[in-house]
C-alpha cells in the first residue's frame, strides 16, 4: 500500500447541515465525543499502510487545518511523503472556488504529478466509516479493471434525489451509473471512494477540464469512461457506514455510537482511530451527578442529570440541570436547573439558568457556536 496515495476532497456542499457548518467544513464536524469526521478517513488510510495523504480544502477550512496540524497524531510527519494540506489558491487558471471534485483535482495537479506513488485512492468526507483499504487494492490488482468504486448495500445509505448508485453484472463490473435519482433504481450505493492508476486519473482530469466538466464521477466516469470502454468494477464494503447529509443524520449517528455493538464495529482493535490529543483531566462527577447510558469525554464536570447523550471535552453540567438525548460539543456550559432534550449545542454555547429547550426527536434544536441563551 505504500505505492498508493490518498486524496480526501472536503469541499462538498454543506448547506444541509445549517448552523453546524457555518464556521467549519463537514470533514471537521465533531463526532463521537472526541473525534472529527476526517479522523476516520485519515486513520483508515494510515492503518492500510498509506504514507502520502493529501487533503483538498475549499472553504471554512481553518478549523480543519488546526485539527490536522502537521499530521503528527497519524504519524504522517516524516521526511518522506506525509500529510499534505491543500487549501484553495488563486492563480490565472484557478479562480479559487471549486465547482466539483474535478476542479479540485485539476487545481492540485502539481501535487498529483510530483507524488511518487503509482496508484491513487480518492474519497470525500460526507461518509463516516472505518475501512482497511488493503482488500480493495488487492482485488483491484487481481481484477485488471481501470477504475474501482467502493459501494455498500446498506439501505440506510440510500437517499431520494441524492447520491450515486450503480448496477453490476455477475463479474462485478459496473454497467450503469445513476446520480441523484428521484428514486434510486439500484441497491448498490457508492461510498464515493475511487481507486485507479495515477496516470489514468491525470489523463481523465486533463480531458475533463478541457471539456469544461466539473464533477469527476458525473461528468468523466459517466461520459468519457463509458464512451471509451474503460473497465469499471465495484468493491463491496460490508461494515458500518453513516452518511452525514442532514442535521438529523448527524444527530442519529452520534446517538448510535452509544450502542456498544456500534462502537465495537466502528472502533475495532485492529483499526484504531487517531485524533488530535488535548490533554485534559478526567471527567469529574459531583455529588448530585446522575449519568445514564451516555458518552462523557475527558475534562467534563457533571453535577446534574445526563441521559442518553454525548458530551464532548470540557462540558459543564451544573446542579439541577437535566440533559436528555443531546449532543453537547466542546466547552459548552449548561447552568443550574436547565432542561434540555433533543438538542445539539455547538462549541462554547451557554444555556443560562432555568432555561428550557425541548425539541422533537426527528428534528433536533441546533444552537450555534458561542451562542448564549
Amino acid at each position: 500500500m505504500k505505492n498508493v496515495m490518498g486524496v480526501i476532497y472536503t469541499g462538498e456542499k454543506d448547506s444541509f447541515l445549517r448552523e453546524l457548518t457555518l464556521l467549519r467544513a463537514i470533514a471537521a464536524m465533531p463526532v463521537a465525543g472526541r473525534y472529527r469526521v476526517i479522523d476516520f478517513l485519515v486513520s483508515g488510510m494510515v492503518n492500510s499502510g498509506m504514507r502520502n495523504v493529501g487533503v483538498i480544502m475549499q472553504k471554512n477550512y481553518h478549523s480543519l487545518m488546526d485539527h490536522l496540524g502537521s499530521g503528527k497524531e497519524w504519524d504522517l510527519h516524516g521526511k518522506n511523503d506525509g500529510l499534505y494540506i491543500l487549501p484553495p489558491f488563486l492563480t490565472r487558471d484557478n479562480v479559487g472556488v471549486y465547482n466539483g471534485s474535478l476542479d479540485a483535482l485539476h487545481s492540485n495537479m502539481n501535487y498529483l504529478r510530483r507524488s511518487r506513488q503509482e496508484y491513487v485512492l480518492i474519497c470525500n468526507s460526507l461518509i463516516v466509516f472505518n475501512a482497511n483499504f488493503t482488500g480493495m487494492f488487492k482485488k483491484y490488482q487481481e481484477s485488471g479493471c481501470d477504475v474501482m468504486m467502493m459501494y455498500t448495500k446498506d439501505p440506510d445509505m440510500r437517499r431520494p434525489e441524492y447520491g450515486t448508485y450503480f448496477d453490476l453484472d455477475e463479474a462485478g463490473n459496473i454497467i450503469d451509473i445513476e446520480i441523484d435519482p428521484t428514486k434510486p433504481h439500484y441497491e448498490n450505493t457508492s461510498m464515493e471512494v475511487l481507486l485507479m492508476r495515477k496516470d489514468l486519473l491525470i489523463d481523465l482530469v486533463d480531458r475533463g477540464a478541457a471539456r469544461g466538466y466539473h464533477e469527476l464521477v458525473r461528468d468523466v466516469l459517466q461520459r468519457i469512461a463509458r464512451d471509451e470502454g474503460l473497465k469499471m468494477c465495484g468493491y463491496e464494503y460490508k461494515d458500518l457506514c453513516f452518511r452525514l447529509d442532514s442535521v438529523q443524520s448527524y444527530f442519529k449517528f452520534n446517538l448510535d455510537t452509544l450502542d456498544t455493538d456500534v462502537r465495537h464495529r466502528l472502533f475495532p482493535e485492529d483499526r484504531p482511530v487517531y485524533t488530535k490529543v488535548r490533554d485534559e483531566l478526567p471527567a469529574r462527577y459531583m455529588d448530585d451527578a446522575r449519568v445514564v447510558n451516555s458518552m462523557v469525554a475527558d475534562g467534563c464536570i457533571i453535577d446534574g442529570m445526563v441521559e442518553h447523550s454525548v458530551l464532548f471535552r470540557g462540558v459543564k453540567i451544573d446542579k439541577g440541570a437535566s440533559v436528555k438525548n443531546c449532543i453537547i460539543m466542546q466547552d459548552c456550559h449548561v447552568e443550574e436547573d436547565v432542561q434540555l432534550e433533543n438538542c445539539i449545542l455547538d462549541k462554547q454555547a451557554v444555556i443560562k439558568h432555568d432555561g428550557k429547550l425541548i425539541g422533537p426527536s426527528a428534528y433536533p434544536i441546533v444552537i450555534s457556536k458561542n451562542m448564549v441563551i
